[in-house]
């Protein structure tokens, strides 16, 4: 048996990088998948966007484990598009036991280069679409007895790393969030857990993703140590990320909740 055998996963941003990560992750171990990602641009952003052909590669990959998954094009900040896709994933489907809340942008930059169309796009996407995907997800964990939520925030959400002040922001908000979630949810059996990533190797943890970070960092040597992890990596992977979104899923952790936990390197342990 898998460790979430039989369970039914809803991630947001499933096309590539973490969230198709988690997908295949949790599809090895048993589960169904129901994935959302926008598979477009996003403006400021400067990595590229990922594609329906990508969200396309994530539904064969799972399908290649023996494992049903529903994926629909759909942009967490349209709430109405999204309850859609929640909810006829679970009517295919028959339950949900699992909510990755995975969809996010970053777009670095000085403070004093941060625009406002940044600043309000960062939070609606990462703050305001993790919001949006957990509210109207708990109903069917709370019709199924309970579950567990996993929400993507940061390294970033724990400590005020430089040259991202939307996404730390953000990333806090997601943190915090997630600490008012799981106590609300809690008489429902519904656990609610942050997870905080350093830097992964994906489109957006890698090359125009963070390009940017040269120039500041030449211009502002003494911020770069905030950014170095403790041990000798510079990325963690997908997968890394991946098995901890895992244990939070599973039954292992059933007493596990309001925490936030760390797959950083020991960038955040001071």
């Amino acid at each position: 048996m898998g460790r979430v055998e039989g369970k039914v996963a809803f991630i947001t941003g499933a096309a590539r990088g973490q969230g198709r990560s988690h997908a295949i992750r949790l599809a090895e171990e048993g589960a169904d998948i129901i994935a959302v990602d926008l598979c477009a641009p996003v403006r400021g952003v400067p990595y590229a966007a990922s594609t329906p052909d990508d969200l396309a590669e994530t539904v064969k990959l799972v399908e290649a484990l023996d494992r049903r998954i529903i994926a629909t094009q759909v942009d967490t900040r349209d709430r109405d598009a999204l309850k859609s896709a929640i909810d006829s994933g679970v009517a295919e489907l028959g339950k949900l036991d699992i909510v990755v809340a995975n969809a996010g942008i970053c777009i670095v930059g000085g403070w004093d280069q941060i625009t406002p169309e940044v600043w309000q796009d960062t939070l609606d996407v990462n703050l305001t679409g993790t919001w949006n995907t957990v509210q109207l997800a708990a109903p069917h964990l709370i019709a199924n007895g309970g579950g567990s939520v996993i929400m993507t925030s940061s390294a970033a959400g724990l400590k005020g790393l430089p040259f991202l002040t939307p996404y730390v922001a953000s990333k806090f908000g997601v943190t915090g969030l997630g600490k008012a979630f799981a106590h609300e949810l809690a008489e429902h059996h519904i656990r609610v857990n942050t997870l905080h990533p350093t830097g992964v190797e994906t489109p957006m943890g890698g090359g125009d993703g963070t390009a940017a970070f040269g120039e500041l960092l030449a211009a502002h040597p003494n911020l770069g140590g905030m950014l170095a992890n403790s041990l000798p990596i510079e990325t963690t992977q997908p997968v890394d990320q991946s098995n901890a979104v895992l244990f939070l899923a599973s039954d292992e952790a059933r007493y596990v909740t309001a925490l936030s936990m760390t797959v950083d390197a020991g960038n955040t342990q001071y």
